[in-house]
């Protein structure tokens, strides 16, 4: 119960301490200089996820960062099984990325401020026209040499299984035409969600070869590429368990 009132704690507090750099960053991002700033932003944020992995006492393994390009667009699809995922990426990503998150998330105050500065999108999926819109702002981000990560999922898994991916999920990717970087993060349920509270565990996240889409035939755009990541995560997974026994 300590060990979770303090990743909780710092969770807070932190971001709480670092408001006068967002609102530095918020301004010069206003005026033009976004993608700079999301660099900067990018080190500090890391440093705060690092710091409550730390107090959650995670042993943490990362394989395949050489894997992620430097500067080109990116688009990382990943599993998704608990609510530390994206302190994994933040912290052994390497490079600034944005996520799109549902539309009631950008009306929590802190958190909205950070995924904007960051790169990340909000979308309204009961609208169909908007989220066609911040489908296409993603796209853009990609084709301009950013990093966005997308969950296929939908929702955690809150298990070592995976969920079907919804192949809608993929556009970002497939419309952007860069490269996809399959994510495996293995464990990360076992931090909070197995027990409902903060629990020291190993967690490995992997950084798969990626999958160049350019030239792409359409019929592979949606669900046979979805199908090849899908099992490429799933084989990971199953590796890591064997590896374990």
């Amino acid at each position: 119960m300590i060990r979770t009132i303090l990743c909780f704690s710092n969770l807070v507090f932190v971001l709480l301490l670092l408001i006068p750099f967002a609102l530095i960053a918020l301004v010069f991002s206003l005026v033009g200089f976004r993608k700079l700033m999301s660099v900067f932003v990018y080190r500090l944020v890391q440093v705060w996820a690092k710091s409550i992995i730390l107090f959650a006492g995670c042993k943490t393994t990362a394989a395949g960062r050489e894997n992620i390009p430097k500067k080109s667009g990116v688009c990382f699809v990943s599993n998704h099984s608990g609510y530390f995922d994206i302190l994994m990426m933040l912290s052994y990503c390497g490079r600034p990325f944005g996520f799109v998150a549902k539309k009631e998330f950008s009306y929590v105050p802190l958190f909205n401020l950070w995924v904007y500065l960051l790169g990340g999108l909000f979308i309204d999926r009961k609208n169909v026209r908007k989220a066609v819109r911040t489908i296409e702002k993603g796209v853009k981000r990609i084709k301009a040499g950013e990093g966005m990560i997308i969950f296929p999922e939908g929702t955690r898994s809150k298990s070592g299984e995976m969920l079907p991916f919804h192949v809608g999920s993929l556009k970002l990717a497939t419309k952007s035409e860069e490269v996809i970087v399959p994510v495996v993060i293995d464990g990360s349920y076992k931090v909070y969600e197995e027990n409902k509270r903060v629990t020291r565990t190993d967690v490995k996240i992997s950084f798969l070869e990626p999958i160049v889409t350019a030239n792409l035939p359409s019929e592979e755009r949606k669900q046979v590429l979805c199908d090849r990541i899908y099992s490429v995560i799933k084989e990971e997974l199953e590796a890591n368990k064997n590896s374990r026994y």
